[in-house]
């Protein structure tokens, strides 16, 4: 089956409903998808509800009440049939109702975000070209590339001028001061989080009242050289976009604020951004600085605790996923990096990420590992995440450890 034939079939199927409970992972992708599918519902009449959430489990659905996963879902194999899935993640679902890149030849990793499989999907319900734009917050959250089928979707949104590109600083945020401050995408040793450098900078940098932006890149990359990639200073400059329908125009800055929201707990707030309601923009802002210090400051610590295995803790699970993309991506360090978050309700939280230049499916050792003791896991082939019971964590680091050795 191709990925439009998936598309047409689930959206056909949704088209039969009188209501559909959507369930959307908490990221910017996971949003992105659900807002894009309600929004689709919405315009063809049929009501929903959508629930924000860091994961889910079988037992939570209804067999009575039809449910539709949005970037989650696909690496459950124990999902009931009837449950629906729009997603991009390694697939262990079989089920029919189900739009998965990775399933029509796609590749999900790096050309089709679960947003843009959702947008794929709305537009088989009607015409919703209009939410090409929201797909950006897919592409740029988990990373992704303008290629194959997210390269088709951005260039018919450039052509509708729902999609403006340009050049430009990639820090998100509404200033230069708080692109800096609370820079995470990247992590800016000594610069994300510190008052004083950055208002050194953004002074240094200052001439005729006036930032200038080239002075403020080298500044930034003499500071930062000695404790970063060279990747790391090179996506702090490039590509960025304008979202001509949406409540926040700078992409990045969206994608940054409606992830933030979603990770801290305020899934509902992202949502409405997503679904253009300006109501909450200031609070959203708020939920996004402070989201993104608790990651700082999570970070700063486990740069204290960095050693060779890569293990680190952090007290929240909230910042367990941006801590592990940070702490990877940013820092110099060869190895996978483990994030364990604090544990709640007798369950452990891991985000295991490899390290740029690794070629490794960190994706199956994670399921593997967290099947032996009694959890669930997957994700990407670089970035995975487990819930694995709290007392079986070490078992669990146990198995990870076999498993990428063997």
């Amino acid at each position: 089956m191709t990925l439009a034939e998936a598309a047409a079939h689930l959206a056909g199927h949704i088209a039969r409903q009188e209501f559909v409970e959507v369930y959307a992972h908490h990221d910017a992708d996971g949003i992105a998808a659900g807002a894009i599918v309600c929004m689709a519902l919405l315009r063809k009449g049929i009501r929903f509800r959508l629930r924000v959430v860091s994961h889910i489990s079988p037992a939570t659905l209804s067999p009575e009440t039809p449910a539709l996963l949005c970037d989650l879902g696909s690496g459950i194999p124990d999902l009931p049939p009837e449950v629906m899935v729009i997603d991009h993640h390694v697939p262990r679902f079989s089920g029919a109702l189900q739009v998965n890149p990775r399933l029509c030849g796609v590749d999900g990793e790096r050309e089709l975000s679960s947003a843009g499989a959702a947008f794929l999907v709305a537009q088989a319900l009607g015409d919703n070209r209009d939410l090409a734009g929201l797909v950006m917050l897919g592409i740029i959250g988990d990373g992704q590339q303008l290629a194959g089928e997210n390269l088709a979707i951005f260039n018919d949104a450039v052509a509708l001028g729902l999609v403006s590109p340009g050049k430009g600083l990639l820090l998100a945020g509404r200033d230069d001061h708080e692109r800096l401050y609370g820079a995470l995408n990247p992590y800016l040793h000594q610069v994300s989080g510190d008052e004083m450098a950055v208002s050194d900078l953004l002074e240094s940098a200052a001439g005729d009242g006036k930032v200038s932006l080239d002075k403020l890149l080298s500044l930034i990359v003499l500071r930062v050289a000695p404790y970063a990639p060279v990747e790391t200073l090179e996506s702090l400059y490039g590509d960025c976009y304008s979202l001509q329908r949406e409540v926040v125009p700078d992409a990045h800055t969206l994608t940054a604020v409606v992830d933030a929201c979603g990770k801290s707990g305020h899934g509902g707030l992202a949502a409405s951004l997503c679904l253009r309601s300006t109501a909450g923009l200031d609070e959203a802002y708020e939920c996004t600085i402070r989201h993104r210090l608790n990651v700082i400051r999570a970070l700063r610590s486990c740069w204290e605790q960095k050693d060779v295995s890569g293990v680190v803790e952090v007290g929240d699970p909230s910042v367990a996923s941006d801590v592990a993309d940070a702490f990877s991506r940013d820092c110099l360090h060869d190895q996978p990096v483990v994030a364990v978050a604090a544990q709640k309700d007798d369950l452990a939280f891991v985000s295991v990420r490899v390290t740029p230049g690794r070629d490794i499916d960190i994706s199956e050792h994670v399921h593997v590992a967290a099947v032996q003791v009694g959890g669930f896991g997957g994700g990407h082939r670089q970035r995975a995440g487990a819930t694995v019971p709290a007392g079986q964590l070490s078992r669990f680091m146990d198995a990870l450890q076999k498993s990428v050795a063997a």
